[in-house]
């Protein structure tokens, strides 16, 4: 016999499982446990009292059974006495050594002292009735009547499985107990009592603030209509900003921002918890069909219990009639039984109908439940007008469906759990953790001086931009990579010496008052992006700036047109560089043709095809097109009549024939074809009189023509990384030639004429065939850079001491065949340069 504990505990469900369990499960479990108390109420009654008693039916004399009915038991039948009734007398025992006088006495004494007995005289012993009786248990009963209480015990089992099963089933008890564990934690959490404690502070200000501008708007209704035109105008249009126009940026309250660490990390690792949870969650609807498969078990069940059920109840009666085959053993073919239990079971089968009836009304209810409406969608609709997060996002599949659990149990978890939803909440926890932990004199002990001389600052992949930050007034550079919040607020006015920004896949926003220092004081924007979509708006409105890096890919690929924004905003830009893919010249810089005066391209390896547009920048003096695939110099560079500088480095260029266009760029000093396939130089070049460097590095160059040396006022010129053989005696004619670079080369020789260069501050030979250093190397007075590893030499010239300016820093050679120089050349060359800045020059 089970225990009333032991089958409980089929239904013991943790109890924090509870938030998941609307009205109707706790009302079918209570209606299943009440079953269940009635099953075994039913099997112990049974098990104890449930008996059936029967009496033989006399028919007709039985000459096989050797019974003859008398008259008497003929009259007893007839009166319907049962013929099991034992016949009772109280006459004196009749022995047989009693004399016949006497017996007959007390017979004739009682035949007229006591009246007839009923009953019929059956001849059957105690052992015979028991035997009978089991028969007839066994036979006369509907079976229902015998097993009534066990269905009952099994059907409720069934029940309390199947209510229960989707907190059991692997593929969804796991995900149910993280989404319980969760969704506790969020609703105890620190953080979501603080979040919607702003909101509500948040909503009495803007009530405030509501009804403080309505009696305003009252009183001055006139004055706005005056001054409506003039606010329009002198307010600067934002492109692709929002300055808060919903909600103004209201500074925090201090006791606001109080949030004990432990429980920052922890909100901060329930956010991920919550994310990494929907991802795996919202991606199926199996808890959903397994919850509706159940249901519809349990309504299926209680349609055939019903069914089934209702046909037994008039069957479970009082008497029976029994017609065992025991006729040989009993004298007698039927027997009326009763059944002590019949009243009792059909009062307990109509209870166990009635709670069946009950419970299957529930489930019918669950189902309408379930289909009436879409359960796999979750909309917080009502949450994101109650709160500040207007950026909770709606969910769907088995995620929406927990939750629509849960509001059943109360909504106010669904409320507090759309917190760790929003983004917006989520960046406020890292904002306020952001900003205990990066304090003003952390933030000191990362400010470095760079190359420029500048107080530079470097942040990198922070969850926000500190506030701290704003209190750094001396910061002139500032440099963010990889901190995906960033918010200037107007406490940016305070930092009056920042010049230079860096942000680098920071995409960044502004607000209004913050926006207007930084139009009229920053001065260099290096902005580096994935997508031009991400290049912050503002930035093309910066009417201050002087020079603007974008690095990133500028190209789109469904309409191949260059999504940069208009820049006619950006009056004082001088330079502009950008590192792409560009396939043309965007058209929108054309606008900048008036001031632009150095434009930069690295286009990362792909072709520049158009570059059309450039004939409009007549201003520019510096051109950089780096990696632009070009084979040929681009003929709209011709029409550039300013430009003293240009730079095509690290393209497929094989022939410049077009050099002598150059001679028409009046202004044209300094070019550079380095990283290049040029395998000869025209002798056109003696026509861009105006150069003053040429580099001609890392190309396939053998000869040098003699006309490059006409150049009178070439003072640079390099074409180390080539395959030069022979240096012409003509280089003696560049007596203006301050450095002349052709190491890794293949000469031999050195021609005497090279020393007449008197000029010469760096001479880079290294990597070369060299066997000699001509002793004339000690002419070159000025020489302060002298490059020779990596040649064949077996000593140094003696002369090299006549080079005062050469410092043992700038002498590039192997060190035995410095130590092979004489003493007083090795301390002349090795002593610090003590000299003055004026003898120098």
């Amino acid at each position: 016999m089970f225990t009333l504990t032991e089958v409980a505990s089929l239904n013991d469900i943790q109890p924090t499982y509870r938030i998941l369990k609307p009205w109707w499960d706790v009302f079918m479990d209570y209606l299943g446990l009440v079953m269940l108390m009635l099953a075994i109420f039913a099997m112990t009654m049974q098990i104890t009292k449930d008996q059936v008693a029967c009496l033989p039916c006399l028919e007709e004399p039985d000459e096989a059974s050797g019974v003859k009915p008398n008259s008497f038991t003929q009259q007893s039948a007839q009166n319907g006495v049962s013929a099991a009734a034992p016949v009772s007398t109280s006459l004196p025992l009749v022995t047989k050594d009693m004399p016949d006088e006497m017996a007959h006495e007390i017979h004739v004494t009682h035949q007229y002292s006591q009246p007839e007995p009923t009953g019929v005289r059956t001849n059957l012993d105690y052992q015979q009735y028991i035997f009978i009786n089991q028969i007839c248990y066994h036979v006369a009963l509907p079976w229902y009547s015998k097993y009534f209480p066990y269905l009952t015990l099994i059907h409720t089992i069934v029940l309390m499985v199947s209510s229960n099963f989707w907190f059991k089933y692997p593929k969804t008890s796991s995900k149910i107990e993280h989404f319980v564990s969760i969704l506790g934690r969020c609703f105890e959490s620190p953080w979501t009592t603080k979040a919607l404690s702003e909101t509500a502070c948040e909503d009495s200000e803007e009530n405030k603030q509501r009804l403080t501008g309505t009696s305003m708007a009252q009183k001055h209704v006139s004055l706005e209509g005056k001054d409506e035109s003039t606010n329009v105008n002198s307010s600067t249009p934002m492109i692709g900003v929002k300055f808060s126009a919903d909600k103004p940026i209201a500074e925090v309250p201090s006791s606001m921002t109080i949030l004990d660490k432990k429980d920052g990390e922890q909100a901060k690792a329930l956010f991920e918890k919550v994310r990494k949870f929907r991802a795996h969650v919202e991606d199926s609807d199996f808890i959903y069909k397994l919850y509706v498969a159940q249901t519809v078990v349990k309504t299926v069940k209680f349609i055939l219990i019903l069914s089934y059920t209702s046909t037994f109840l008039a069957k479970i009666n009082f008497k029976h009639i029994c017609e065992p085959d025991i006729k040989q053993l009993t004298g007698y073919r039927k027997f009326y039984c009763t059944h002590n239990m019949a009243f009792m079971l059909n009062k307990l089968l109509i209870s166990y109908m009635t709670l069946i009836l009950i419970y299957g009304m529930a489930c019918l209810y669950s189902l309408f439940w379930v289909f009436r409406r879409p359960l796999k969608e979750y909309s917080f609709e009502k949450v994101r007008e109650e709160s500040s997060f207007s950026d909770i996002p709606d969910v769907k599949n088995d995620f929406a469906f927990l939750l629509h659990m849960v509001d059943q149990y109360d909504q106010l978890y669904s409320k507090r759990f759309g917190v760790f939803l929003s983004e917006v909440s989520e960046n406020k926890l890292r904002e306020i953790s952001l900003n205990h932990e990066w304090t003003v004199e952390k933030l000191r002990q990362l400010v470095i001086r760079n190359a420029m001389d500048q107080q530079e600052l470097h942040l990198f992949m922070l969850s926000g931009l500190p506030n701290a930050v704003f209190d750094l007034t001396d910061l002139e550079v500032l440099k963010l990579e990889l901190i995906p919040d960033v918010r200037f607020y107007a406490k940016v006015s305070q930092m009056s010496s920042l010049l230079e920004l860096h942000l680098l896949h920071c995409p960044a926003k502004v607000e209004q008052n913050g926006f207007a220092f930084l139009r009229d004081h920053l001065r260099c924007l290096h902005v580096k992006f994935t997508d031009v979509a991400e290049i912050p708006g503002w930035v093309y409105l910066l009417r201050s700036l002087r020079e603007l890096n974008l690095m990133g890919n500028l190209s789109s690929e469904n309409n191949k047109m260059i999504g940069l924004e208009s820049m006619r905003d950006l009056r004082h830009l001088k330079t502009l560089c950008l590192k792409s893919n560009l396939t043309k010249m965007p058209t929108n810089i054309t606008e900048l043709s008036p001031h632009l005066i150095k434009l930069v391209v690295h286009n990362d390896g792909t072709k520049l095809v158009v570059l059309n547009s450039l004939k409009k920048m007549t201003n520019l003096i510096e051109l950089e097109l780096h990696t632009c695939e070009l084979e040929r110099i681009p003929h709209a560079i011709f029409s550039l009549t300013n430009l003293q500088e240009l730079d095509l480095k690290s393209n497929n260029i094989r022939t410049i024939e077009e050099i002598i266009s150059f001679q028409h760029l009046k202004r044209l000093t300094c070019l550079k074809l380095w990283h290049n396939k040029i395998i000869t130089i025209p002798s056109s070049i003696a026509q861009v009189k105006s150069l003053e460097a040429l580099h001609l590095s890392h190309n396939k160059l053998e000869t040098l023509p003699p006309a490059l040396f006409t150049l009178p006022k070439l003072r640079h010129l390099d074409v180390g990384h080539n395959s030069i053989t022979v240096l012409p005696p003509d280089v003696g004619l560049l007596h203006n030639l301050q450095h002349l670079a052709i190491n890794s080369n293949k000469l031999e020789v050195l021609p005497k004429p090279l020393f007449r260069c008197t000029k010469l501050k760096a001479l880079c030979l290294g990597n070369n065939a060299l066997t000699v250093l001509p002793e004339m190397v000690g002419q070159l007075v000025q020489l302060n850079q002298l490059e020779l590893r990596g040649n064949c030499l077996d000593r140094l010239p003696v002369q090299l001491g006549n080079c005062r300016l050469l410092r043992k820093s700038g002498l590039v050679v192997e060190d035995h065949l410095f130590e092979a120089l004489p003493v007083e050349v090795k301390e002349n060359i090795s002593r610090e340069n003590n000299v003055s800045f004026t003898s120098g020059l």
